[in-house]
């Protein structure tokens, strides 16, 4: 029997594939649980559309994503911070204060899509990146410099 999955599953194949079953484990499995639906001629060209018209928005937002990535990857922020002997930090550099940073430059990100493994904590330069979506990572040059006093 063939039908149309209409979610992903292990060992059977992904969303919106037409695949072949026992017709004991559709009728009584498959689709009283919504997983599919019965494969006919107007179901699979309606799957085939849609799977088309997804195809076409995913590739639209992943372009802009890059765009957005390459526009991001081109900003350096400066982080002043206060220092004691030896140039030591006493706090630390987090991904809030990076996203406080890229906004005084005009730049709105949500500090959750700063990915540092953890707290920047000595000077220089250091390169953050930053979860664009889609896939696509930017990344944005923090610079942590001396507070003048």
């Amino acid at each position: 029997m063939q039908i149309i999955l209409r979610d992903d599953m292990d060992n059977l194949g992904k969303s919106g594939e037409v695949v072949n079953v026992k017709p004991g484990y559709a009728r009584n499995y498959l689709l009283p649980r919504g997983l599919a639906i019965k494969a006919t001629a107007g179901d699979i060209k309606r799957v085939e559309h849609e799977k088309r018209v997804i195809a076409a928005r995913t590739a639209k937002l992943a372009k802009e994503a890059q765009s957005e990535a390459d526009k991001l990857s081109q900003v350096s922020v400066s982080i002043a911070v206060a220092t004691g002997e030896e140039d030591r930090l006493y706090g630390s550099v987090t991904t809030r204060d990076v996203a406080e940073a890229l906004k005084g430059r005009g730049v709105n990100v949500d500090p959750k899509k700063i990915l540092l493994d953890e707290p920047i904590k000595v000077l220089g330069l250091t390169e953050v990146p930053i979860k664009v979506g889609r896939g696509v990572n930017a990344t944005v040059k923090v610079w942590v410099v001396k507070q003048e006093t």
